[in-house]
């Protein structure tokens, strides 16, 4: 499992064609959970952990990795479960990753396999199972149903993200001139679209939120068809890039390929690390990248884009 990104170029293939690499595991019972493999730096048998005092019950420790002290979070305390009791802990496996510019480690139960699939066999979980529950996705594999954990729902509750802009990114003029725009953003995580939500509206802009790629496309597809230049209508598209349905590299390609839309501007904005994003952005089409989640950095990139539209047409 060590070697478990040595494929890491040959994935970028994947690239607008709406496929993934889920690595599946288990937590305290035979249910399978998935996690994509982009996300995922590596995989290894638990080595000893150095305790932390005054700990949140689901970090277990800290784990002494290739020259990196990494923080091992317990899935299954996280989401609610049964916790891995300490003398446990040395027969599970670590799922060393990298979210929203944090590497942090999963303590999990058993690392099963890794899966190809496609976007579009990823669902939304049942409205019925409401929404005060961490997952964001839901599919079938051997007769079997695979849940995606929300993990930007875990990490937010255990690290609070502040949304308010501060002051240096906008001053009032700046926030002025934001009230005349109207943004989109789309994204599978509820927890994301909240966040954003506050901060673009914080910044002063009009916000629509869309739930995944293929929504948003509905959305714009049919502003489209009804006469509307969405290009116009909205600033910018900001999009995730791991959505059910349709991902974002997918959406991106779609709005490139249709005359109606080609010129919007694109920001693909994802919880996914690495160095493999320069290239994936270009690959798209989009018009730049942002790592979640930080307020100024989203801001940032709102402003930069207010004022490009701004010099057109001043001239």
């Amino acid at each position: 499992m060590s070697g478990i990104l040595d494929s890491v170029n040959l994935r970028t293939q994947m690239v607008g064609q709406n496929r993934l690499e889920l690595l599946l595991f288990n937590l305290e019972d035979d249910q399978r959970y998935g996690i994509n493999v982009f996300k995922v730096r590596e995989v290894l048998q638990c080595p000893k952990l150095t305790e932390v005092p005054r700990r949140t019950t689901s970090i277990k420790g800290m784990a002494h990795i290739r020259g990196e002290t990494i923080p091992v979070l317990d899935l299954s305390d996280a989401i609610g479960r049964e916790s891995i009791a300490k003398e446990q802990i040395r027969e599970c496996f670590l799922i060393v990753a990298e979210y929203n510019k944090r590497t942090l480690a999963f303590l999990v139960r058993k690392v099963d396999r890794i899966i190809n699939t496609q976007w579009d066999q990823i669902m939304p979980p049942p409205a019925e199972i409401g929404v005060e529950n961490y997952l964001t996705a839901v599919f079938e594999y051997s007769n079997e149903l695979v849940e995606i954990l929300d993990v930007e729902q875990i990490l937010a509750d255990l690290y609070p993200m502040p949304t308010e802009v501060s002051e240096d990114v906008a001053d009032q003029s700046v926030r002025d001139q934001a009230r005349s725009f109207h943004i989109l953003i789309c994204d599978d995580s509820s927890v994301a679209r909240n966040q954003m939500t506050r901060s673009l509206q914080d910044l002063g802009c009009k916000v629509t939120a869309t739930k995944n790629g293929r929504e948003a496309w509905h959305l714009l597809s049919d502003m489209a068809e009804r006469g509307v230049d969405v290009t116009q209508h909205f600033l910018m598209l900001i999009s995730d890039i791991e959505m059910p349905e349709m991902d974002g590299y997918t959406l991106a390609n779609m709005v490139r390929e249709d005359d109606r839309m080609s010129s919007m501007h694109i920001v693909l904005h994802s919880s996914l690390s690495g160095g493999f994003n320069v290239s994936m952005v270009k690959k798209v089409g989009a018009d730049g990248f942002l790592a979640k989640f930080n307020p100024d950095d989203l801001a940032t990139a709102v402003v930069n884009r207010i004022k490009q539209v701004n010099a057109r047409k001043a001239q």
